[in-house]
């Protein structure tokens, strides 16, 4: 199958599955927690026994794990192999004899998803665009949602201009040798963070206190350093304004149930979407129908 690797071997694609490599290394049960937490508050329920959970994109497998961990039967798969080692060997340190599946494949590609059939929850946190067909991506992932079955997925806000710069960012990077790439990131910290850390000392010098939220682990479980390189090197880069993505849900019958938005600033806007094809099932804790085939 082809996974990529070529076109990052050329600088056409961000290797992300290296950076989630890394990134696993800081995986502990804090940042599980995180995980799950995140999870949680998006859905409205931590009870997810017997869903058939679909993580598009798996990534590092952090999600995954969570989501089995809520009680959930997990599915994963990711473009890349070394997200896809990366994910197993998670699963195999945290949950070895787990009904948890793990395998390479893209959204892309039809056979795999015809194969796969629906899923009470559909999971694709910040990986449908930069499949290098956005729209395509997200199109397939509302089919694979079950009757009575969630879409949870975020996407890159479109900014405008800013976003065509930020793709002229990505393009250099990927393009560009191991001292360019690290002069990036840097610059790239210091036009996102400086700010935040300016007020930050400001109230620290007249307070004595540091604004709440300014230290601690990230959000969702995450770290700072790996989000950062994955955004500036994350090639293929495609973004979406909230509008086409409530289109796009409406279109196969899907009803908004929980947004968050990044104000529109950078970053992904969130969205979780509800089935109402059937009305009897469409709230996770009353019990969604399972149907994958996987």
């Amino acid at each position: 199958m082809i996974d990529g690797s070529s076109e990052v071997e050329q600088g056409k694609r961000f290797a992300f599955g290296r950076n989630w490599q890394e990134f696993s290394r800081l995986i502990d049960e804090d940042r599980i927690a995180g995980a799950r937490e995140s999870i949680v508050a998006a859905l409205g329920t931590r009870d997810l026994a017997g869903r058939a959970f679909l993580d598009i994109g798996c990534g590092s497998g952090l999600f995954s794990l969570a989501a089995l961990q809520l009680g959930a039967k997990v599915h994963s798969f990711d473009y890349d192999p070394d997200a896809v080692a990366t994910t197993r060997r998670l699963r195999d340190r945290y949950a070895p004899d787990s009904d948890w599946r793990v395998e390479q494949g893209s959204v892309l590609d039809s056979s795999l998803i015809s194969r796969l059939g629906q899923f009470d929850i559909v999971y694709s946190w910040g990986v449908l665009h930069h499949t290098g067909a956005l729209r395509e991506a997200l199109d397939t992932a509302c089919r694979m949602v079950a009757p009575g079955g969630l879409l949870y997925v975020s996407i890159y806000n479109d900014q405008g201009l800013r976003s065509r710069l930020w793709t002229h960012v990505k393009r250099t990077y990927n393009s560009s040798g191991a001292v360019k790439r690290r002069l990036l990131v840097a610059g790239s910290r210091m036009y996102m963070y400086a700010p935040g850390r300016a007020v930050a000392l400001l109230k620290l010098a007249r307070t004595g206190r540091r604004p709440v939220g300014s230290e601690g682990p990230r959000a969702r479980g995450m770290s700072a350093q790996y989000d950062l390189i994955d955004w500036v090197g994350g090639y293929p880069f495609e973004v979406a304004a909230p509008e086409e993505v409530f289109r796009v849900g409406r279109r196969h019958g899907l009803e908004l149930r929980h947004l968050k938005t990044c104000g529109g600033g950078l970053g992904c806007n969130e969205y979780v979407f509800a089935s109402v094809a059937d009305q009897g099932t469409t709230d996770t804790s009353r019990g969604a129908h399972s149907v994958t085939a996987a």
